[in-house]
Formats: structure tokens, C-alpha cells, sequence
């Protein structure tokens, strides 16, 4: 089979992660989270004033306390989705974040899924800009003070060239370094910049690598489907994600950029 020319605008390509592709998905995250917080605020706004003028039959001070509650949880959205802006905006941690991006990860990425396609933008696209921020939110909390001591390069069983008969899974040093394809740079990046690495076959294989380990931050490769549904099992273990590539398709002889993990390592590694 001749080599497949990769197309540079191709979902999972290294045109995914210039810093003109990241700019964009922080503005996309920005825009849909200011969508959500405006449509979450207009809803309660709506179901205190539509029984209204029932709740006082019921009590004559129910309309005032349903007010006040409204108007509490209408606050606490409007402040977290400001503290979420300013986070991906800024680059940098702000109180709370912590907390947020868990919640971010658990809830808001289905939600914005959603409103996404309300405004004509495609799951991957959501996908991609949901990673982009993600990734700041992570290196954020590592910028003031914290630092990794344990990072683990979590990689997916279809870098492995198709022909390989060397079990790599669990045990990604048993690669024989013919360099046919992407482990044995990934291998030398590992070792050069301290991180343990490891290869998994699918979700569950990748959970129990996680549990076993422990690390203190996850560097994940993945396609966007594994990528988002990882990061959201794994919160509140903050995890970088990178996209992988695929010129042959979805799970055959998968790419990844290796300047990529290289610079996140770098970064990483000089805040330890």
C-alpha cells in the first residue's frame, strides 16, 4: 500500500495544534459558555415566572423565597462562567478552576455538544475546542506553585505499526525500536524527560493503567471520541490530550506529531 498524503485540515492532523487552531477553540469554548450560562439564566428566569401567580395561593411569601433561589443559582452560573472565561483567556489559575474544570469534564461538555450544533458546529469541532481549553486549564493549575511530580504518557494500541508482533500493551518498553512507527520516538521522549509511558488496547486497559500508576498527570493520546470520554472518567486527575492522526484511517498505523509531546513534556518538566 502506497503512503496515504495527509491531508493538513483533517481532523487529528498537527494543523490541529498551531497556535492559530488554539485561539479559535478558546473562542469557540468562550462563545458557547456564554450561550449556556445566558440560556441556563433565561430558563430559570422562565420557571420562576410562569407559576408565579400560583405559588402565592400556596404561601403567601413562596413567590419571594422561589425568587431569591432563582436568583442565587442564576449568580453562581453567571459567576462560574465567569471564572471559566477568565481561565481560558488569561492562561493562568484563578480560584476555583480546580473545582471547575471537574465539573467542566463531568457536566459541560454534553452540554455544549448540544448547544454547539443549536449555532451549526460539529461534535469534533466542540471536541476539539473542549481539549484546547482543557489543556490550558491543566497547565494553568501547574503555573502557580503545583508541579507533577509522576507524568504518564498514555498512548493507544493503533500507534503500533499493524505488522508489529511485539506486545507492547502494560509493557511499552519491550518495543524493539525498529522505528516503523511512532513508540520508539515516543520511548526516547519518555526517558529523555522522565515520564513513565504505557500502551492501551481500549477504556478499561487505560483506566486500571491509571489506578496502577498513579501519576500526578496524564499526557493522553487519542482519537476525539477516547480523548473526551477519558478526560471526563479521569477527573479530577488532570490529563493533557493531543489528538492523534490517522492517514490511514481510524485505528490502522495512527500518528502523533512528536515536536508536540515534546513541547508539552518541556513545558511540563521545567515546572517540576
Amino acid at each position: 500500500m502506497g503512503k496515504k498524503i495527509v491531508n493538513p485540515h483533517q481532523p487529528g492532523t498537527f494543523s490541529d495544534f498551531a497556535p492559530s487552531r488554539d485561539i479559535s477553540g478558546k473562542k469557540v469554548i468562550i462563545l458557547l459558555i456564554l450561550l449556556v450560562a445566558v440560556l441556563a439564566t433565561a430558563l430559570l428566569g422562565l420557571l420562576y415566572i410562569v407559576p408565579y401567580y400560583g405559588f402565592s395561593r400556596i404561601f403567601s411569601h413562596l413567590p419571594l423565597i422561589m425568587g431569591l433561589l432563582s436568583g442565587l443559582l442564576a449568580t453562581a452560573i453567571l459567576i462560574s462562567t465567569g471564572v471559566l472565561v477568565a481561565v481560558v483567556a488569561l492562561g493562568r489559575d484563578v480560584p476555583f478552576s480546580l473545582k471547575l474544570r471537574s465539573i467542566a469534564a463531568k457536566v459541560l461538555l454534553p452540554v455544549l455538544v448540544g448547544v454547539g450544533k443549536l449555532v451549526g458546529l460539529k461534535r469534533e469541532e466542540v471536541q476539539h475546542a473542549y481539549v484546547a481549553v482543557n489543556n490550558e486549564l491543566v497547565l494553568a493549575q501547574y503555573r502557580n506553585g503545583r508541579r507533577p511530580k509522576s507524568i504518564l504518557l498514555l498512548l493507544p494500541h493503533c500507534l503500533q505499526d499493524k505488522d508489529c508482533t511485539v506486545k507492547i500493551t502494560y509493557r511499552a518498553e519491550n518495543c524493539k525500536r525498529c522505528g516503523k512507527c511512532r513508540i520508539k520516538g515516543l520511548l526516547e521522549l519518555a526517558e529523555q524527560y522522565g515520564a513513565s509511558m504505557a500502551v492501551a488496547t481500549g477504556g478499561t486497559i487505560a483506566r486500571r493503567i491509571v489506578i496502577e500508576r498513579r501519576p500526578d498527570l496524564i499526557i493522553a493520546v487519542a482519537c476525539e471520541r477516547d480523548l473526551t470520554s477519558g478526560i471526563q472518567d479521569t477527573t479530577p486527575l488532570p490529563v493533557y490530550g493531543i489528538f492523534n492522526q490517522r492517514p490511514f484511517g481510524p485505528c490502522l498505523n495512527t500518528q502523533v506529531a512528536l515536536d508536540r509531546v515534546e513541547s508539552v513534556l518541556k513545558e511540563l518538566c521545567a515546572l517540576r
